[in-house]
């Protein structure tokens, strides 16, 4: 007997797993999950050189936004689209609570004159972290129900709705983070298809505006920028005083050569300087002192690794949903990334703003995997390349 022909166009047998939650493992969805995953390590091990207790809990939050992560693949993106806007409200309605009048300290803790956390007990909260990426999830939502992109009213009205959460995050006061919404949006509004003349309308209006927001800083605000243009023209009158932090890290960032140093040099290069929030806002300066132009070029090719991978899954899905929160969570984490470079090495003015993924912060790291958790979710069910890409887009030759 002739034994039966094989179907060419037989679907390949998956794992368990992969026909249950309908995913691809074999998704370029791993690109910005490894390197988040690289990124996490080297930031617990950058924070153990000066602060070894807070590298322990980072490692717990870490352990926390995996998990998150992953329980992020579960529901489909379409689940998690139709609650985006329910979640973001929630985080408004947090972000209105750190600044309304009367909130007594007991939930509200004040920092260095900051109102950003929100006291849980044990662990404190900082809303503005969790409210960027429910910010790009909602964003997403809505951009995809809009009135048309192309027109100038279409791109006027997102600008408004995201003025909302920049106000209320400028008003803790947190201008770093409050930078990250507008790059954001402008890349979302591109990847929907607006006119790129109207985004450079845009674009150069904000930068002949920016100036003119300078009377209306706060004191320490403008006095950063006056020690950056000093710096960058070689005057030294504030290198003691606004312009300390920044002069350290440009020394500690030189001192680490090519391979860095030791363990315990580098503790006590960053010791001896005294270099303000070495665990958070500085852990480049910190990694760069340890691990050299080695260690810091690594960092600066992970954080792009995950931009690049987050704008891959955007051009490779099939979901205007998934798109956008592709296109959105590398732009803010890619400009998030630099700014904080930036500032470090003296080429932007000194802003609290952490480096993803590697600076201390439990709502920084876990509101990042839960962005990362979406991003491998969307890449596994629904791309163009079918087996290459992702889950859904695989079809079984008729």
């Amino acid at each position: 007997m002739r034994a039966p022909a094989r179907g060419t166009g037989a679907a390949p047998s998956r794992p368990i797993i992969s026909r249950a939650l309908g995913i691809s493992w074999v998704t370029v969805g791993w690109i910005p999950l490894l390197a988040g995953g690289a990124l996490t390590l080297i930031g617990i091990a950058a924070i153990a050189t000066t602060q070894p207790s807070l590298a322990t809990r980072q490692g717990i939050y870490a352990i926390v936004g995996v998990v998150l992560a992953a329980a992020m693949v579960v529901p489909l993106p379409s689940l998690i689209e139709r609650w985006s806007v329910r979640v973001f409200g929630a985080m408004l309605v947090l972000l209105v609570l750190l600044v309304a009048p009367g909130v007594p300290d007991a939930i509200v803790r004040p920092r260095n004159g900051s109102r950003c956390w929100i006291d849980l007990g044990p662990i404190d909260m900082q809303p503005a972290e969790f409210a960027k990426v429910a910010w790009i999830f909602a964003s997403a939502w809505w951009l995809t129900r809009a009135a048309d992109v192309k027109s100038r009213l279409g791109i006027t009205l997102p600008l408004v709705l995201t003025a909302v959460p920049v106000v209320l995050i400028l008003l803790q006061p947190d201008l770093g983070t409050a930078l990250l919404f507008f790059p954001t949006l402008l890349a979302m509004l591109l990847a929907q298809g607006a006119r790129r003349s109207h985004l450079i309308i845009v674009i150069v209006t904000a930068a002949l505006l920016a100036p003119a927001s300078y009377p209306f800083l706060k004191p320490h605000q403008r006095a950063r920028i006056d020690s950056l243009v000093a710096q960058i023209i070689g005057d030294e009158r504030y290198t003691r005083t606004i312009g300390f932090q920044g002069d350290r890290a440009r020394m500690l960032i030189g001192s680490g050569g090519v391979l860095g140093n030791g363990a315990e040099r580098a503790a006590a290069l960053v010791k001896f300087n005294a270099l303000p929030e070495e665990h958070n806002d500085m852990i480049f300066v910190v990694a760069t002192c340890r691990w050299g132009l080695v260690g810091g070029l690594t960092i600066i090719a992970l954080e792009a690794a995950i931009a690049f991978g987050a704008f891959l899954i955007a051009a490779s899905t099939r979901l205007p949903f998934g798109r956008l929160v592709g296109a959105g969570v590398g732009a803010m984490m890619g400009f998030q990334a630099c700014v904080n470079i930036g500032m470090t090495m003296g080429l932007l003015p000194i802003t609290g703003l952490t480096l993803p993924f590697v600076s201390s912060g439990g709502s920084s790291i876990v509101a990042s995997w839960i962005a990362l958790g979406l991003l491998f979710s969307i890449a596994a069910r629904d791309a163009k390349a079918g087996g290459l890409m992702g889950g859904s887009a695989r079809r079984v030759a008729a």
